[in-house]
Parts: structure tokens; C-alpha cells; sequence
């Protein structure tokens, strides 16, 4: 708790409205982000020039952490989704909070081994799995990590468009839309207006292979 504030009072909060890109990437290195309130996309090029969406990041997250310590280029560009509130750190701030708080140093580490992991397994998926596997996959995560229980299923609260999951599961809106639409056909799941509901999770496990 003290380390958290330690961090909050490094840097100065400020508020973004949606759709605001944050961080481009190929820039300079110069702070951090600590997200407050709010979801943001991490996005890559992609052949074909589609935008490939290589994860989400909320509230709790650290954003920019690598290229600060590495004093390197972005990597990535970061992309609000919603209104988020966010404290933006220097990266000499940063560095120093670090060096002050050697368990929140180590926190730090580990998160950004399992975000490599993450990434390992998601090229394994665009390897192994059909568009039809990757995107059920995608649905149960993000009703597991994103979810809110609501009278029909899981809503998931990340405000996401076709062309995001799309670029998600390494496919063309074309094809998302399509398969989204057999699942909203047998009923397991609900679209709305960049809302989506998972219905029946049981039935896309079975078709991402009890992922």
C-alpha cells in the first residue's frame, strides 16, 4: 500500500478521453503510465496492414515499463478504449521508485514474465488453432478477466469492436463478424452495440478445445 502510493506520488494524474492514443510506437522513451480508471489496447502493425491487438491493460497496470528501463523505443502503441485516468511517471522517476522499493521491483519482474508468456502462447495459438478456436478462446477469456455477471451470462466490459477482435485473433473483420454471427445464432452469446455477452461458456470451451 505504501509502495503504491510512493508510485501515485512520483508522477501527476491526468484524464484521456476514448479512442486518445497515449503511446506510439518507434517514440521515445520518456515516462510511464499507471492506470487508474479505465481500459486501454496495446496494438502492433500486422501484415496485410491490419492492426494487431496484442493485449488489454486496466486498472493496477503499468504501461511503458520496458522501453523506460531499457531506454529504448516503443515497442507498441497504446490506445484508450474508454475515458481512462492514468498517472504519468518519468522515467528517472520511475527508475528511482524502483531502486527505493526492491519488492515492488521484483512485483514488476514477474509481471513482465508472464506477459511474455502470454505472448508465447498466443503465437502458439495463431499457429495451432483455426480463427473459429482462436476467437471462442478469446470470448471465455475475456468474460473470465473482463466479465460481469448480468441476467443472460457474462457481459464483457471491455468496449471492444469487431475489427479489435478481429485483430485480436490474427483474422479479417469479415471473418469475425461471420463466426460471431453462428454463435448469436445457436445462442452463446448476445451482441450489442460494442457490447458482447457471453451465454453459454460451456459451449465455446468445446469449441476452442476446453481452453
Amino acid at each position: 500500500m505504501a509502495a503504491s502510493a510512493a508510485l501515485i506520488s512520483a508522477g501527476s494524474e491526468l484524464r484521456y478521453p476514448a479512442r486518445t492514443v497515449l503511446l506510439m510506437k518507434g517514440e521515445p522513451s520518456s515516462h510511464v503510465l499507471l492506470v487508474l480508471e479505465g481500459w486501454l489496447k496495446v496494438t502492433d502493425g500486422a501484415p496485410g496492414g491490419h492492426e494487431a491487438l496484442l493485449a488489454l491493460r486496466g486498472p493496477g497496470d503499468i504501461i511503458g515499463e520496458s522501453a523506460a528501463l531499457e531506454d529504448t523505443t516503443r515497442s507498441a502503441s497504446v490506445t484508450t478504449l474508454e475515458p481512462v485516468r492514468a498517472v504519468v511517471i518519468s522515467s528517472d522517476r520511475f527508475k528511482a521508485f524502483l531502486d527505493a522499493h526492491p519488492i515492488a521491483a521484483r512485483q514488476l519482474m514477474a509481471v513482465l514474465t508472464d506477459r511474455m508468456r502470454a505472448g508465447d502462447r498466443k503465437r502458439l495459438e495463431l499457429a495451432a488453432c483455426s480463427v473459429k478456436e482462436r476467437l471462442a478462446r478469446l470470448l471465455l477469456e475475456l468474460a473470465q478477466y473482463h466479465g460481469a455477471p448480468v441476467p443472460e451470462g457474462v457481459l464483457v466490459r471491455v468496449p471492444l469492436t469487431q475489427q479489435e477482435l478481429a485483430g485480436a485473433v490474427g483474422a479479417s473483420r469479415e471473418s469475425v463478424t461471420r463466426l460471431l454471427g453462428e454463435l448469436r445464432e445457436r445462442g452463446y452469446v448476445t451482441t450489442h452495440r460494442q457490447a458482447l455477452v457471453v451465454v453459454r461458456p460451456e459451449m465455446l470451451r468445446r469449441i476452442g478445445g476446453s481452453a
